[in-house]
């Protein structure tokens, strides 16, 4: 029964997708809009006037709800794989100041003025302000990486690496927001957190998952030489390291950034053997078709619209001048960098949709007792409805607009 709702789920959300791409929006929108009128929340509207058996045909399955977190992790391990099959050592130079500025710069000045804002217009205390705020500022890379690596594939801004920037910069900003928001989180819920030692933890985690990723990525590389095997197992065995290599990170041994790992895998690749990695990145390619529509539709799944009444005006508000936080973040970091104002308001734009980090974590502060829990869970959820799309539109213009093609 799983497996004929989930041909139906696909099917719908390619007629969305399909329709939102006729009218000029970015296809993802339809995937994520598929999702939210398929999900579990709008099924409860209609569960006393039709039978179980067409619900369970047409709307998003129970069990394919419980593996929906495992789903969206994977489709995001593939986008990431991608993104790091095609980041070579000169492009990391070229843009290496400037990611790491854009890694954690904007992603805390949003989070300090959310924290400010949410206290004195929520009246939150600080901590539940700052587990609120720093929910809302990670950024999605799940929206980010796929549209940056066609804008990659179309020539958009290939002069000076700018999708290429806003990637990697954006592969690492969660890791920053989510350390910072476990901290708030202990904090909340009466648990002491020594907030130096948390702060150490950031740099050590990205660095471990950079050089053990590295490792991983050239013992692979030394076992597809060994092994002469066609590319299509070589895929299926990347995938298998990857998802063990993400998995490390949830045993807790070391403090260690997975999805990051992950990337310098395919960039070891790359740099070792260009052209399997090249052929590598065309199988997955072809993968990614069918993982983006899981990803999205999956990602507008946990969206509960109704939830949203509860954050209001008020939230909207919030979330904007989170947003400017962010937008003056982006600037300083881009400060003195080669790239002219069209493209910083790109990249500004670039940096705005907001839905893997929320959806994943924007439910536990409730399930944890915090006193403010439903109300982060609104905002989080709000957050999703209005840069995700904001922040997917306003990419495809801004890049015609203001981004320079080179073949």
């Amino acid at each position: 029964m799983m497996l004929f709702n989930l041909a139906i789920v696909v099917l719908i959300a390619m007629f969305f997708a399909h329709v939102f791409e006729k009218v000029k929006l970015p296809p993802l929108l339809g995937m994520i809009a598929a999702g939210i009128v398929l999900g579990p929340y709008s099924r409860q509207m209609f569960e006393s006037s039709l039978s179980p058996g067409l619900l369970d045909s047409i709307f998003i399955s129970d069990d394919l709800i419980k593996l929906s977190s495992e789903l969206r992790t994977a489709a995001l391990i593939i986008i990431l794989i991608r993104a790091g099959l095609g980041i070579n050592k000169n492009t990391l130079n070229k843009i290496g100041k400037q990611a790491v500025k854009m890694s954690f710069i904007p992603g805390i000045l949003e989070g300090l003025t959310l924290i400010f804002v949410g206290h004195k217009l929520l009246n939150l205390s600080f901590v539940e302000s700052g587990v609120l705020a720093f929910i809302i500022a990670a950024v999605s890379p799940a929206v980010i990486v796929p549209q940056m690596l066609e804008l990659k594939s179309r020539g958009y801004g290939k002069k000076k690496e700018i999708p290429t920037l806003i990637l990697a910069g954006a592969s690492v900003d969660d890791v920053f927001a989510i350390t910072i928001f476990g901290a708030f989180l202990s904090m909340a819920i009466g648990q002491k957190e020594d907030i130096l030692k948390l702060f150490m933890k950031i740099p050590i985690s990205i660095a471990d998952g950079i050089i053990l990723g590295a490792l991983f990525g050239f013992l692979l590389l030394k076992f597809y030489e060994k092994l002469h095997i066609r590319d299509s197992k070589k895929v299926i065995i990347f995938m298998i390291v990857a998802i063990l290599f993400n998995h490390l990170e949830s045993m807790n041994l070391i403090p260690m950034a997975s999805l990051l790992g992950i990337m310098a895998m395919g960039f070891v690749i790359l740099e070792k053997n260009e052209e399997l990695a090249k052929r590598l990145a065309l199988k997955f390619n072809k993968i990614w078709v069918l993982a983006e529509i899981l990803l999205f539709v999956l990602i507008g799944a946990a969206v509960n619209v109704s939830v949203v009444l509860n954050a209001g005006v008020i939230g909207i508000a919030i979330i904007s001048i989170g947003l400017v936080g962010r937008s003056i973040g982006v600037w300083l970091s881009l400060a003195g960098s080669d790239l002219r104002k069209k493209e910083i308001v790109f990249c500004v734009v670039a940096y705005v949709p907001k839905a893997t980090v929320q959806a994943a974590i924007g439910a536990i502060p409730l399930s944890m007792g915090v006193p403010s829990g439903e109300l982060i869970l609104a905002m989080a959820v709000l957050s999703i409805i209005i840069t995700a799309p904001l922040g997917a539109i306003g990419i495809k213009y801004t890049a015609d607009k203001f981004l320079e093609i080179h073949e």
